[in-house]
């Protein structure tokens, strides 16, 4: 019975101890998840690690083939999406030496449009393997010697005439004649139009890095050279009539052509701003400048300006050549001038608004 009691007794004892020491753990594991959960809330939030996601980029292969013949030429591989046109006839002069980019035409279909060098492959391909058509463009020069070498011409060629080199007048008759004041004021005014362009060319203008063929250098070069020599041989020659109304009629359309010449002027200036060239290009708007607040009546002011400095310029020498070469200037400019206003109605309508395209209220 003793022993019996005393085993009893132990094991209340054990009973008890293991309840305590569990009792302590816990208020342990409390205390401890109570100074986590602390920690965890002044640390602030859990940053996520972020996760790396290796891009595998994407390759074509453009088939390059003959327009005419439908041919192969070569295989341009290895061309990445975000590669241009310009980047393909880079690697396509590669691989053919003989056709420089500037002559190379791509195109999407047979006797389709030609592919601007800006655009992507990306957004022309439907596959992996893109298929485009090669056309020789034949000799090309650029834009800015296409400019230089017409304005350039004209102006030396006036010249020319002006001074009454030999061979071209007699030079009897022409010592005998005094030059009447048109004559020398004629020769200035038309300086002043092709030293600007040629200036504006230079320095104002953003002339196109494309090229154009060498046949577009000849008929420009050969309709400025060919009027300039027919009108300067007519208001330079020794029997040269001057204007019926004198002195008066040449002071007004002379003042009438520098006024449109200033004009021209600032308005290929305002045109010329980043903000009103390339595909994000806003509509231009008149500032301070009077000779801009021509955009609030026509959206092609530039054009305005030089059909009034040439009928100015007619006005004041009264001659045919130049009425004949003013006539032709306004057909082509008015082309110009509503080409690219139908182009302004469809990006800047809320801005056209009764605005013509060249002559106020008329065209």
């Amino acid at each position: 019975m003793f022993k019996r009691h005393k085993s009893l007794a132990s094991e209340r004892k054990r009973e008890l101890f293991s309840r305590g020491a569990t009792r302590s753990i816990l208020k342990n594991d409390l205390r401890n998840f109570h100074c986590l959960s602390h920690f965890v809330l002044s640390a602030g939030p859990l940053k996520s690690i972020p996760v790396v996601k290796h891009s595998k980029t994407t390759h074509f292969e453009i088939e390059v083939l003959d327009a005419q013949t439908r041919k192969q030429i070569c295989i341009v591989d290895k061309v990445i999406q975000t590669s241009t046109i310009h980047d393909v006839k880079q690697k396509f002069h590669k691989a053919c030496p003989k056709w420089y980019p500037s002559r190379v035409g791509l195109q999407l279909e047979r006797g389709g449009p030609f592919l601007k060098d800006y655009i992507t492959i990306q957004s022309i391909a439907t596959s992996s393997i893109v298929t485009l058509y090669f056309t020789d463009l034949g000799q090309q020069v650029s834009w800015t010697t296409v400019f230089l070498a017409e304005y350039t011409g004209p102006l030396l060629i006036y010249l020319l005439f002006y001074l009454r080199i030999p061979y071209i007048y007699d030079m009897k008759e022409s010592s005998r004649r005094l030059r009447h004041p048109v004559v020398h004021v004629a020769c200035f005014c038309h300086c002043i139009h092709y030293i600007r362009y040629l200036l504006e060319t230079l320095f104002v203008h953003k002339v196109s890095a494309g090229h154009t063929p060498l046949k577009n250098l000849i008929k420009g070069c050969a309709f400025y050279w060919g009027f300039t020599s027919w009108i300067a041989y007519y208001i330079n020659h020794p029997q040269y009539t001057p204007p019926s109304f004198g002195n008066r009629q040449v002071t007004i359309s002379a003042i009438n052509f520098l006024i449109c010449e200033a004009g021209n002027h600032f308005i290929n200036v305002i045109l010329s701003h980043p903000n009103h060239t390339g595909v994000n290009a806003c509509f231009p708007s008149p500032n301070y400048n009077p000779f801009t607040w021509m955009f609030f009546l026509v959206s092609c002011p530039n054009y305005t300006y030089e059909i009034g400095s040439w009928i100015s310029f007619t006005v004041m020498t009264q001659t045919l050549p130049v009425g004949i070469f003013t006539l032709l200037m306004s057909i082509q400019m008015s082309l110009w001038a509503q080409k690219k206003h139908k182009i302004y109605l469809k990006k800047f309508n809320s801005y056209m608004h009764r605005k013509s395209a060249m002559i106020p209220f008329i065209l």
